[in-house]
């Protein structure tokens, strides 16, 4: 009984950040809304380096749902090889984000500065700040990837990764939404 009321606290505390979460980014696409009527506002391409990392983080997602799937079948080695995988596509989100940020300079877009402009200041704040919970996100799929090899997840015992592989999730539709959000609203 008493890990039932564990599991039911620890699921919580987790939404109730995620939550926390989407309201930050829900605040911070809708004052990029806002201020798309400014004047000095800037319309640009998103870098192309962003619509390879949406892959990353799409096929990361999969992978995680993989591995969920054959810990659950009981397959610790299959569950091994799908959480090195989904930290590896984490890794080349990373990668592919930074990729972007050098393209967005290549074209003159900057986040201070006197040749930077809001659109683009804003652009780096919101994705900036998704690469942080992304980096958060990394550290818990090497901590699930440490705990799975080490056999602490089970079949019947498996909260951390049920956990791990919520926040994954989330940040990866978080990431879905800015795209998207960013893609349509130029």
């Amino acid at each position: 009984m008493e890990q039932k009321t564990k599991e039911k606290a620890y699921k919580q505390m987790l939404w109730i950040s995620m939550i926390s979460m989407t309201m930050m980014f829900a605040g911070l696409t809708s004052a990029y809304v806002v201020s798309k009527a400014r004047e000095d506002w800037v319309s640009f391409e998103l870098p192309s380096a962003f619509y390879i990392s949406t892959l990353f983080i799409l096929m990361s997602s999969l992978s995680l749902f993989l591995a969920k799937k054959t810990l659950y079948n009981g397959d610790q080695g299959k569950t091994t090889s799908l959480l090195a995988l989904t930290l590896l596509l984490g890794i080349g989100f990373v990668f592919y984000q930074f990729n972007g940020f050098n393209q967005l300079i290549e074209a003159g877009l900057y986040t201070t500065g006197p040749q930077s402009n809001v659109a683009s200041s804003f652009l780096y704040v919101i994705t900036g700040a998704h690469l942080l919970h992304i980096f958060v996100g990394i550290i818990v799929l090497s901590r699930m990837l440490y705990r799975n090899m080490t056999g602490k997840y089970t079949v019947q015992d498996h909260l951390g990764f049920s956990l791990g592989s919520i926040f994954w999730h989330f940040v990866d539709a978080l990431w879905i939404y800015l795209f998207i959000f960013f893609y349509f609203i130029r």
